[in-house]
């Protein structure tokens, strides 16, 4: 299975207070987005983290890619801060990227950290994955216009991963209702 993702910001105890996720510590956010992450993603499963795993150190992103399942793809975030350090991204993810498009099951994703108005594929129905923006209202105010474009970041995915079959079944019923 493949899987997307975005926002985890482990570590980071202001995006409680600035996102209002519904976590008393970051230890709890923490463990929260670990669990849910492994309760979801399986050891061979795919997955792509679209942008801000982490503003902590190598140190602490070796610690928290350590705990969690999967083949891991990185489309950067502006506070993946840790990737000065070679050996973290070598030693777990498959590859690390600032773009990226995906060809799977006959449809094309577009995979980045930011929403963009319009992207490669966009007048043949691909489909835009991004994060950054953490809540679902800023997200639909600023693509209310892009009917495949989907927000994947935690803020917006109940804190797990959104598998790829899920994602095709909201475009489906996306263009269904246009």
């Amino acid at each position: 299975m493949i899987y997307f993702t975005a926002d985890q910001h482990f570590g980071h105890a202001n995006v409680i207070k600035h996102c209002n996720r519904p976590f008393e510590t970051v230890d709890e956010m923490d463990a929260t987005l670990i669990r849910n992450w492994n309760d979801t993603v399986g050891i061979n499963d795919e997955i792509y983290i679209l942008g801000d795993l982490t503003m902590k150190s190598a140190a602490d992103a070796h610690k928290y890619l350590s705990a969690l399942n999967g083949r891991k793809y990185l489309i950067v975030g502006n506070h993946d801060r840790f990737l000065n350090r070679i050996d973290v991204f070598e030693n777990h993810f498959e590859w690390v990227k600032d773009y990226f498009v995906l060809r799977q099951d006959g449809r094309m994703f577009v995979l980045f950290h930011y929403p963009i108005a319009e992207w490669n594929g966009y007048f043949r129905r691909s489909i835009h994955l991004y994060g950054h923006i953490h809540n679902s209202e800023a997200s639909s105010v600023r693509m209310d216009n892009a009917a495949l474009a989907f927000n994947v970041g935690v803020d917006c995915t109940d804190f797990r991963p959104v598998s790829i079959a899920e994602i095709i079944a909201m475009a489906e019923a996306r263009m269904e209702n246009q």
